[in-house]
């Protein structure tokens, strides 16, 4: 009697069935996106127009630091399609804030693997008007230059408007915990919003002066905890508040007093507890009170004042304060990429030139990739004659060119 296969056979045809319907399937999956066209990313959310836009949802809605909330496209700048951008960041106390800035990128060329250069800023002031991406004018002498030697190289600028200048609150000037996230932030907003093309494969540089430069230093100190995904390749950063409280005492009675005024609102912004308030008399606080809008042309209106001028005790010999100072002191974290910091010579009338100086050594002493370099002449004119060689450091390291440590 021969075996009876029919049931063998059966159970054979079904699963030679099922086994091609499986690969079948799948093969549809894993060519569907191409017969229909790849899925694009979700689009971002346009924002209101005028002033509206700086002023973020309340409350603000959930998001990694570096998330687009909304943006706006704007008229191209020269060759660069421009963004204005609300996104993101951390404060200095690690809480959720919004920040503007502004988005650069060149015309004609491929994102795909296009450098990045995050631009912090210089000084432009405290009020809201005085935002970079408000007024590009207030900021021409402080950035321009700087934008568009890194736009003719090719390069995509991202530039913050720090914390509270457009947005709502006081700006936390020089404070480095916020300074340095908002930098941070703003590159990374600009590989999330789909419109610039750019992605966290793009090289990215760190590129600032005076205030700017502080920024992009503690932008580099943060980036390997902070933003760890970001290539970053080298920074340079110059003209550099290292350390805030050997900065205050030129400027206590000097020739940037309002710089030293800017700073205590930073500060008292960034840190409630300080209550710089408490400390003032009543010229004082009419004085902080007015000086609160003002922009950059305070520099040059308040000249040779002192804090004991408008206080009933200096507030930066106290420990609340001392504190807060001292945290803001550069150096803690030695940069790991190719680092030109460059300074003033022989005096920098606003930013001392020998707690810079410290802080090349410091980061020396660290085996950090250093390059240094003085420019004759003062603070103001640093700002000039320092963008090609800047500019020029970071277009280097993007094409890995040699570098020569020079501490």
């Amino acid at each position: 009697m021969g075996r009876n296969l029919s049931g063998r056979g059966i159970w054979s045809r079904t699963k030679i069935g099922s086994l091609v319907s499986t690969l079948a399937l799948a093969m549809v999956g894993a060519f569907l996106p191409v017969i229909i066209g790849a899925q694009p990313a979700a689009a971002a959310v346009e924002g209101p127009a005028g002033d509206a836009f700086y002023t973020p949802p309340s409350p603000l809605p959930a998001g990694n630091p570096g998330d687009v909330i909304w943006y706006r496209k704007q008229a191209d700048s020269g060759n660069a399609s421009s963004y204005l951008v609300l996104y993101h960041s951390r404060n200095a106390l690690g809480q959720p804030n919004a920040v503007s800035g502004t988005i650069l990128v060149p015309k004609g060329k491929s994102p795909v693997g296009m450098p990045i250069v995050a631009l912090a800023s210089g000084t432009v002031g405290l009020g809201d008007a005085c935002a970079p991406s408000k007024n590009p004018l207030v900021s021409v002498a402080q950035n321009q230059g700087f934008i568009d030697k890194a736009l003719e190289k090719g390069f995509a600028v991202a530039m913050t408007d720090y914390e509270g200048l457009g947005t709502p609150g006081v700006h936390t000037y020089v404070v480095g915990q916020s300074e340095g996230r908002a930098v941070l932030d703003i590159i990374r907003a600009s590989q999330r919003l789909p419109e610039t093309g750019l992605s966290t494969a793009n090289p990215v540089g760190l590129l600032g002066y005076s205030q700017g430069g502080g920024a992009a230093a503690w932008a580099g100190e943060l980036q390997p905890t902070y933003a760890p995904e970001l290539n970053l390749k080298a920074i340079s950063a110059g003209g550099i508040p290292a350390d805030l409280l050997a900065v205050s005492k030129q400027l206590d009675g000097g020739l940037g007093f309002a710089v030293l005024a800017m700073a205590a609102l930073g500060l008292d912004a960034a840190y409630p507890e300080l209550n710089l308030d408490s400390y003032l008399n009543a010229a004082g606080k009419k004085f902080f009170t007015d000086f609160s809008d003002d922009c950059v042309e305070s520099l040059i209106i308040y000249p040779f004042r002192k804090l004991s001028d408008y206080t009933t005790t200096n507030p930066l010999t106290t420990s609340a304060w001392l504190t807060r100072l001292n945290e803001q002191k550069l150096g803690a974290v030695a940069p790991k990429v190719p680092t030109f910091l460059y300074h003033a010579w022989p005096v920098d009338e606003l930013v001392a030139r020998p707690q810079a100086v410290a802080l090349k050594d410091t980061y020396c002493a660290a085996g950090a990739p250093i390059s240094w370099k003085d420019y004759p002449g003062e603070h103001a004119t640093g700002i000039l004659t320092t963008q090609s060689d800047a500019v020029g450091f970071l277009a280097d390291r993007f094409a890995n060119k040699p570098f020569t440590r020079s501490c």
